[in-house]
């Protein structure tokens, strides 16, 4: 009921128009607004607090939706923030995301490295230790990641003191980051998945359809393949009793999405030849993403070593390890 509701709006409000424009440096109030101020940021709370008392296994379609639509701001992150903190604790209206990593230095200031839509946040919401800190995104120094059109940078703040902190899960923020990027990457990746095969299958040379050609067929394969794979792990992240993930299957589905990205961009953008390169063509609104969304809150290399890890610390064989995780 929720997925359809917010692809309602998304389809509307979250045109490619819309992300071309917030991209450059657009207001992003309306679309904000529309999401916001039809209570989605509330979905995990319980009902008793004035939420909608979402299933996490219910949330992963509505990131999808998010992916599918290359949203430009950052109300997944607003809707895992409030299943971070305490019931009862209250966090600001405006654009909040989730940061990676937070680093303290001598001198007293607080730094959040490539931060995912840090170029736009109004608040950060990182965990320090076992606390959580709110952080105001007006008093940050911004640094740019200094990609064509990325929103992500990296946020210092000179003052420490600044910082509020929440009661809350600390720990739990990283394992529902990686769950909530795997589940954006999936929707993209489905989204150019289908975008690549109606291309292929309109787009006629030597007088038959390019889908018709055994080469581009095996390649669409592959990248079905892949873009299955990614979404399997992605869901399977989400299958928890609580509002949070667990660690291990979100560390498999950001590994695996992530893993993903590389080729199924790449495929993309070759099966779609000349056009596919164009700023003008809606394919680059979501590969763009996708390597964005692929190092956010960690690569594949990153939560690779945590499976590792904890293989090589669990008794039990490769076999029920991979039953079990």
């Amino acid at each position: 009921m929720f997925a359809e509701a917010i692809e309602d709006i998304l389809r509307d409000q979250c045109t490619p128009a819309a992300v071309r424009t917030i991209e450059a440096g657009g207001s992003p109030a309306a679309l904000w607004e529309a999401l916001a101020g039809a209570g989605f940021l509330d979905l995990l709370l319980p009902e008793d607090a004035g939420g909608a008392g979402l299933p996490l296994p219910e949330l992963y379609p509505v990131l999808a939706h998010f992916g599918r639509y290359a949203v430009p701001l950052p109300i997944g992150q607003a809707i895992a923030a409030r299943a971070l903190v305490a019931p009862g604790t209250s966090l600001p209206a405006g654009l909040l995301t989730l940061a990676p990593a937070l680093r303290r230095s001598a001198d007293g200031s607080i730094a959040c490295p490539l931060v995912p839509f840090g170029t736009l946040a109004q608040h950060v919401l990182a965990a320090d230790g076992d606390q959580l800190l709110l952080l105001s995104g007006a008093s940050a120094q911004r640094s740019a990641a200094g990609v064509h059109h990325s929103q992500v940078a990296t946020l210092t703040w000179r003052d420490a003191r600044e910082a509020e902190r929440l009661p809350g899960d600390a720990a739990a923020l990283a394992p529902l980051a990686a769950a909530l990027h795997a589940a954006l990457l999936a929707g993209a990746m489905t989204r150019v998945f289908e975008m690549t095969l109606q291309y292929c299958n309109d787009r006629v040379q030597f007088g038959k359809s390019l889908g018709k050609f055994q080469a581009i067929q095996h390649q669409l394969s592959v990248m079905a393949e892949l873009v299955a794979a990614a979404s399997m792990a992605a869901e399977a992240a989400f299958q928890a009793d609580g509002r949070t993930p667990r660690l291990l299957p979100a560390a498999v589905a950001k590994a695996r999405a992530s893993e993903a990205v590389v080729a199924v961009a790449n495929t993309a953008h070759a099966l779609h030849g000349a056009i596919g390169v164009t700023e003008e063509y809606d394919l680059q609104l979501l590969t763009r993403r996708l390597h964005e969304w692929r190092m956010a809150h960690g690569s594949e290399d990153h939560w690779n070593r945590i499976v590792g890890e904890r293989l090589l610390a669990a008794d039990t064989s490769l076999a029920e390890f991979v039953r079990t995780a």
